[in-house]
């Protein structure tokens, strides 16, 4: 069995950070006054410990189930902590979800005390009270009264208790996954795998530390998020401001200034494709300046790739870092040093472009069922285009029995101290995915290089086989598509099909520059009703696509959509991941009508 450093456990975990960063900011939380009030980690121990008592209080015992419906905040954290001392299970839950997979995800969990953010959620979930058989308490976190969170806390300070110390093998958090396809399924990390995976990962990044600050994005009910940016953060005494929702970001980042960020590609594709347009449309000087600048840097990189440096080449990439790289690093608030991003690999292009801008963006790799960290990109050791080494303490196996003959990669099976006890009250589910002999079966492909580094090739799931029994790896398709500025989103398709089609979400607000300029209606439904703006776009993307596909991977037919992927409509993971059975079924007869097949169904 696996020798777990100390401390092995999560409770633990909080009290050795605490005891060294107590007058440390944790969170800088945004006020009435558009500034940042901070929240020190000595102030949230006080919170944690208030709620810990409440929630024996309120009948939690060891091996219960917490739940929250509610967005990153201090009380997120103050809930989860208070948990683990209860040594109960916690259970995350997206705001912006639908109530039937909260109720799916309470009733599969067994939760028996619940905590939402607003009076709206608890108006949506009421009622399970009196449907869920384990519920007996929901407590609202922006209220008063009662039912509150501060009711909850104030009842634990006049009943205090001291924590339980779970050991690493009890479960500490379900965290359900999204569910591509089918019901969501939890799945069990313990407080071993989630002391293990942020550890092993600052060991490679020794320069966080506790003057740094982050920038919260993404959800820690996912455990990309979870291990990588909080349990991180605690461990080195850091702070994290909070993003309010995506159309907010660049304000966010004026107001935190974040020096590190974890975050996914996506971030960054759009950023750089915003950088693109803006340039191609101010031309002149401008233009001309940012193209020596790139030229400059790029130069200045395969030089220090080859072990060489240049005086002259140093001087003018310094002269260009100040008039040209500092202004795009002053949008991201003028102090971030870097970013470690997952999800999906960044396109190599764009991640070239901001290590030579001074902003490093990382890849790495993990799933939920990894807790998730598996390889991982760092300063001493990156290679663009893979995920990075895998971390100390695993062994990744690349699978070929389970591919085509002649591949040169295979499925990805992961050993470690990461990997998740199973899925919860689905033993079959667990059964599938994992080897006798304790591996994880990551349903995706890759390759090591001879230097240890791994690459991700596709997804076996994903992956499908077109009529003449070629295969197509439609996410790299997509996520090229995709870099070109007319196109925010698209989705390919083509399983069993005699060739590829494509589901394309135009850049409305780049085209629409394009109608202005062409004197054309600038309105979504006109401008897809506009067929030189269609075949524009069509020629746009096999065009780009040729570069670098075969031509039974290019798609035949365009399908242009003027409503987007997304969370709400149900065709969009909580990690922007597609949901493509979703986007199927949604677009069925726009489908099935590009193929000459009205009326077929899956």
């Amino acid at each position: 069995m696996w020798q777990y450093e100390k401390p092995d456990n999560l409770v633990e975990w909080w009290e050795k950070s605490v005891s060294k960063f107590r007058s440390n900011t944790l969170f800088w939380v945004r006020n009435e006054k558009q500034g940042l009030d901070p929240i020190t980690y000595g102030e949230i121990d006080d919170r944690i410990n208030n709620t810990r008592g409440g929630l024996a209080a309120a009948g939690i015992r060891e091996g219960d189930f917490v739940g929250i419906i509610a967005n990153n905040r201090p009380e997120w954290c103050i809930l989860c902590y208070a948990t683990y001392g209860r040594n109960a299970r916690f259970v995350p839950m997206y705001e912006k979800e639908r109530p039937e997979t909260w109720k799916y995800i309470i009733t599969d969990s067994r939760v028996k005390v619940l905590v939402v953010s607003s009076q709206a959620i608890y108006d949506k979930v009421k009622k399970f009270l009196d449907e869920i058989p384990t519920l007996e308490e929901i407590y609202i976190i922006d209220t008063d009264g009662d039912n509150s969170l501060k009711a909850l806390e104030t009842s634990g300070a006049e009943n205090p208790v001291e924590p339980i110390i779970p050991s690493p093998e009890d479960t500490a958090i379900l965290i359900y996954t999204s569910g591509t396809t089918g019901d969501p399924k939890g799945v069990l990390l313990s407080h071993g795998n989630l002391t293990y995976t942020p550890r092993a990962g600052y060991k490679i990044y020794p320069e966080l530390n506790e003057s740094h600050v982050g920038l919260s994005i993404l959800p820690w009910a996912h455990s990309y998020a979870l291990s990588g940016e909080l349990n991180n953060w605690i461990q080195f005494g850091g702070s994290l401001g909070f993003m309010r929702e995506v159309a907010t970001l660049a304000e966010d980042m004026q107001l935190v200034r974040p020096t590190y960020l974890v975050c996914v590609p996506r971030l960054f594709n759009k950023i750089y494709d915003g950088i693109m347009a803006r340039m191609e449309e101010e031309g002149g000087l401008k233009k001309a300046l940012f193209d020596a600048a790139r030229k400059t840097a790029r130069k200045k990189r395969k030089l220090k790739e080859q072990g060489q440096s240049s005086l002259m080449t140093n001087l003018q990439f310094m002269l260009f870092d100040k008039l040209v790289f500092s202004k795009i690093r002053a949008g991201f608030g003028g102090r971030l040093q870097g970013a470690l991003t997952a999800s999906a690999v960044m396109n190599r292009e764009i991640g070239e472009f901001f290590f030579d801008i001074g902003v490093p963006a990382y890849d790495c790799y993990g799933l939920s069922e990894t807790s998730p960290a598996v390889a991982m990109n760092c300063r001493n050791a990156y290679r663009l285009g893979s995920v990075g080494k895998v971390l100390e303490g695993q062994t990744v196996v690349i699978d070929k029995s389970v591919v085509e003959d002649g591949a040169d990669d295979g499925e990805i099976v992961i050993y470690g101290p990461n990997v998740m006890k199973g899925y919860h009250n689905k033993p079959e589910e667990t059964q599938k995915v994992m080897t006798e002999d304790g591996g994880f079966r990551s349903g995706d492909r890759g390759r090591f290089d001879q230097d240890g580094f791994l690459y991700i090739t596709g997804r076996i799931k994903e992956q499908y086989k077109l009529e003449n029994g070629k295969y197509v790896f439609p996410h790299s398709i997509e996520e090229d598509i995709k870099l070109l500025p007319n196109v925010a989103n698209a989705m390919v398709y083509g399983e069993g099909r005699p060739y590829n089609i494509c589901l394309v979400f135009p850049d409305f607000d780049v085209l629409g520059k394009y109608a202005k300029k062409n004197t054309l209606p600038s309105d979504p439904e006109s401008l897809l009703k506009d067929n030189a703006v269609t075949e524009m776009l069509e020629e746009e993307i096999v065009g780009y696509l040729r570069k670098k596909y075969g031509g039974y991977e290019i798609p035949k037919k365009f399908i242009f959509l003027d409503d987007d992927f997304t969370l709400e409509n149900g065709m969009m993971t909580q990690t922007l991941k597609l949901k493509r059975r979703n986007v199927v079924q949604g677009y069925q007869e726009l489908i099935d009508a590009a193929y000459g097949e009205p009326g077929r169904s899956l």
